[in-house]
């Protein structure tokens, strides 16, 4: 019997180092972008100092617009397919930002929709010179994806890169 107990300790412990090592992703699968949360600073509101603000700033305007496309509106109003509109994810109260992902520089919005923040939640990146846009919005439980830039042809352009900033900004929102 203690034969037995330890043989079977033994391939438990196996089979626990043998699952926990970590390897890199398949080829074809980026690996999660390594990002860290900075301090604010004056970066961070060189297009405004509210999600508003930024999203009509000139040079962030016609952009941002053509990020979203027909889902800037609520699909009420004629918009796409978004039961609030992108606009309603970033209030004024939503949050700007610093990131540094993979060695850039990215102002960050997070936000929500006042009526429904628990299920709809939105994150926007502005790589720092303004020339590449990323977004992720949540919608009850679905995530829509957007991009605009020249990075949009490029192949860092993955949810995967989002969701990596989109987690940093949660754990700093719950440590808060």
């Amino acid at each position: 019997m203690p034969h037995l107990l330890r043989s079977g300790s033994v391939g438990m412990l196996i089979t626990m180092l043998t699952l926990g090592c970590v390897t890199p992703p398949p080829a074809g699968v980026p690996a999660p972008a390594t990002v860290e949360v900075l301090p604010a600073d004056a970066r961070a509101l060189r297009y405004g100092a509210s999600a508003p603000a930024v999203f009509d700033n000139a040079e962030m305007r016609d952009k941002i617009r053509m990020m979203f496309g027909s889902d800037w509106a609520p699909a009420a109003q004629g918009g796409g397919r978004l039961q609030y509109g992108a606009a309603a994810y970033f209030p004024g109260d939503s949050r700007i930002r610093m990131l540094r992902m993979d060695g850039r520089d990215y102002i960050a919005i997070s936000g929500c929709v006042a009526t429904a923040c628990a299920m709809h939640r939105g994150l926007v990146l502005i790589r720092a010179d303004g020339d590449e846009i990323w977004a992720r919005l949540d919608e009850g439980g679905f995530s829509r994806y957007y991009g605009h830039g020249p990075a949009m042809t490029g192949a860092r352009v993955s949810p995967a890169f989002i969701d990596s900033a989109w987690r940093a900004v949660e754990r700093v929102e719950q440590s808060a």
